[in-house]
């Protein structure tokens, strides 16, 4: 039992929202429809996993934001708004959690009076321009068509989103 502050062993710090994860997810399953199909909401929820309820309001705003539109009626559902390969992971993480920031001081230097001399502070920052850069440039075409833009992640990460290898052991 540990002290205030703490880290507790299974939980993970600087991660995505429920409702971000659950965004990207919704969005994959549309870019991976054949072009201009509309798919109903219970047919994504179950596919993906995701309480319908909490559903329709990550993709009602996603099409606030212009990245998903809804079609009323018995063939309704919900289509991509522009083309998949126009729209990027930060856009989709982006409509759904705000801007993504890895420390407060990225966003909001003022709120830190060590932001000026802080030896992490130049981290943060670094971090936070390398995940935006890979965020902005992988789009759901890419992630839909098992591909990822050369130089988007590292190889090793890259393989990691191909999969395993034909014949490989575990």
């Amino acid at each position: 039992m540990g002290r205030a502050g703490a880290v507790v062993r299974g939980t993970v710090g600087l991660q995505l929202t429920r409702a971000g994860e659950y965004a990207v997810r919704a969005a994959l399953a549309l870019a991976a429809a054949p072009p201009g199909s509309v798919l109903p909401l219970r047919d994504i929820g179950e596919a993906q996993e995701i309480p319908q309820s909490f559903l329709a309001k990550i993709l009602q705003t996603l099409a606030r934001e212009g990245l998903v539109v809804s079609r009323r009626g018995a063939q309704g559902g919900f289509t991509l708004a522009r083309p998949a390969a126009a729209i990027t992971l930060r856009d989709v993480i982006e409509a759904v959690d705000g801007p993504v920031s890895l420390n407060r001081c990225i966003v909001a230097p003022d709120a830190c009076a060590r932001s000026g001399t802080c030896p992490v502070h130049r981290v943060w920052c670094e971090a936070q321009e390398r995940l935006m850069q890979v965020l902005g440039t992988v789009t759901l075409a890419d992630l839909a068509g098992g591909r990822l833009p050369d130089g988007a992640v590292p190889p090793a990460a890259a393989d990691a989103v191909a999969g395993p290898s034909q014949g490989a052991s575990t």
